[in-house]
């Protein structure tokens, strides 16, 4: 192939591995995506791979890694597609009961894990309401505070499971200090 850089979005075609894309550009590599090969490692020097659509390879380019995190960021604002967010090692494995205090009823168990799942649903879920509130055109701005304030009250109520998350950051946040 000749000395040219390829930039992000390339399209190439290898002989072995058919048409792809150049997602990230190395030094002495490209990273392509293959439609039927998926991604693999070509060395710049590799000269039986053809250029098919040269896309130049500007200062500023985002990476695919860069796009993809964007993206994720931007589907989770607008959805409620959960974060990976991780249960406290102390918990892993644990189980919660729950005694009536009657003794003509039954206990109830349930995995530690299944039931953190439903909290931080129910926290993905709340945040997605709270995000379609700030961006509603139906609310004057008034109304929007008096919710999001509603909302607040309720991670608050929601702080007792904290103890559950592994990392603070995943935590309920109610109001702080006056």
């Amino acid at each position: 192939m000749e000395e040219l850089t390829l930039g992000i979005g390339s399209r190439v075609e290898h002989p072995e591995f058919g048409k792809g894309v150049v997602i990230q550009v190395y030094n002495d590599n490209y990273e392509i995506t293959f439609m039927d090969h998926g991604v693999k490692s070509i060395a710049r020097s590799f000269e039986s791979l053809t250029v098919l659509d040269y896309r130049g390879s500007e200062v500023d380019q985002l990476s695919f890694e860069k796009v993809e995190k964007v993206f994720r960021k931007l589907l989770t604002s607008i959805s409620d597609i959960q974060d990976i967010v991780s249960l406290g090692d102390r918990w892993k494995g644990g189980k919660l009961i729950l005694e009536p205090g009657r003794s003509d009823l039954q206990s109830k168990e349930m995995p530690i894990d299944t039931f953190f799942h439903k909290i931080v649903m129910l926290r993905d879920r709340l945040r997605v309401i709270e995000q379609k509130v700030n961006a509603s055109k139906g609310l004057d701005d008034e109304e929007k505070v008096a919710i999001q304030q509603y909302i607040t009250r309720i991670y608050g109520s929601l702080t007792s499971f904290n103890v559950l998350f592994a990392d603070n950051e995943d935590q309920f946040v109610g109001e702080r200090g006056g």
